[in-house]
């Protein structure tokens, strides 16, 4: 197991999420509060062990009422699930600054398996010594492989929320002084 340790910067990372409603527009999410941590010592990151964590509660969709229901019984369930979770299984090389990271991703009580792709974006060092390294992470899931089951349709027939999710982050991550 690689030895390095990292941590998100969280002022320099956004962890969002798009869901298509009445098909034919996309509304955008974010979480507010999260957490993540990986361990690498390979320079390219092709062994890192990532683990992230998002809080429920932080959700924020620009939209009051809809946050509510996000965190209701018919979605997430924050108060008996506080947490969404991704620990990763495995990184797979695609191309030069590019990987496949799988992994368990658990909301409400269902854990599944999911492939993330990864791109790397490089390593820097920033004004005050800290050794910075980006990474752009998208992939989809389907909401109702994770009990996020509500579901409606209009009175034309349309669907209110589909069930594909993308998951869209830019997230910078900091070595952790040894």
């Amino acid at each position: 197991m690689p030895t390095t340790q990292w941590t998100v910067d969280p002022l320099h990372s956004e962890v969002t999420f798009k869901v298509k409603h009445l098909m034919i527009a996309t509304v955008t999410g974010t979480f507010g509060s999260y957490q993540a941590t990986m361990q690498a010592d390979a320079p390219d990151f092709s062994d890192a062990v990532v683990q992230f964590s998002a809080d429920i509660a932080s959700i924020n969709t620009g939209n009051e009422q809809r946050d509510g229901h996000l965190k209701s019984d018919d979605f997430f369930n924050a108060e008996a699930f506080p947490t969404l979770s991704f620990t990763s299984t495995g990184i797979t090389p695609v191309s030069k600054n590019h990987f496949k990271l799988t992994g368990d991703f658990t909301i409400r009580d269902v854990t599944k398996s999911i492939e993330l792709d990864v791109e790397y974006g490089g390593t820097m060092v920033d004004f005050y010594g800290n050794t910075k390294a980006g990474f752009e992470i998208t992939g989809t899931i389907n909401r109702k492989h994770f009990n996020l089951n509500w579901s409606a349709v209009t009175e034309a027939g349309g669907i209110v929320v589909s069930d594909d999710v993308r998951l869209v982050l830019s997230i910078q991550m900091q070595k952790v002084a040894a």
